[in-house]
């Protein structure tokens, strides 16, 4: 998740780090970029990167080579980079906040998923998903929920998208009933 780690974390994370390169690096370190080599590496959020990250992506990108944080020596890499956002990079290029070059870089095939709520339909298989999943996490039985607490969920702008759903989903299944009804969803919501 590029958004949760300031840019030199990120960078130690992404491209490794030889033993001393730093204050806290005991020991040397593959990066992401590395350990993703022959297969494919998921940059989340990739639209809160700094600039100056976004510059050893695209270099990573267009030679197929990184350098750890202290090393001189480049490693050669073959990785396919899958990267996910929820701001407009097109907007974020006109701002001076993303690099158009590593858009174009990463824009080969461009999937756009639209908001939660403009799909209400893919609630219903979600909310199931993530009952089955969380109370297994839990370690507590299967709960169920009603077809008028589905509808319910169904009404809401779902402004945090599938993760304000998913902690919803998890908020009912800890203050809900076995079954789910309505009005638990208008009082856990």
């Amino acid at each position: 998740n590029c958004m949760a780690l300031n840019p030199g974390v990120l960078e130690s994370e992404l491209f490794g780090h030889e033993k001393g390169s730093f204050t806290g690096a005991v020991a040397m370190r593959r990066g992401r970029f590395e350990q993703a080599s022959g297969g494919t590496l998921f940059l989340d959020e990739i639209g809160d990167m700094s600039l100056e990250a976004q510059a050893k992506v695209l270099r990573a990108l267009q030679e197929n080579k990184i350098s750890r944080i202290g090393s001189d020596t480049d490693i050669q890499i073959d990785v396919r980079v899958i990267a996910a956002t929820n701001k407009n990079l097109k907007e974020e290029i006109a701002k001076g906040r993303f690099r158009e070059d590593l858009y174009h870089r990463l824009s080969v095939i461009i999937i756009e998923v639209p908001p939660l709520k403009d799909r209400p339909e893919d609630i219903d298989e979600l909310v199931t998903y993530f009952l089955e999943t969380i109370c297994n996490e839990m370690g507590i039985a299967q709960k169920n929920i009603t077809p008028e607490a589905l509808q319910a969920l169904k009404s809401y702008e779902w402004t945090g998208n599938i993760r304000e759903l998913r902690n919803v989903v998890e908020r009912l299944i800890i203050l809900g009933s076995p079954t789910i009804t309505a009005e638990e969803v208008s009082m856990y919501k």
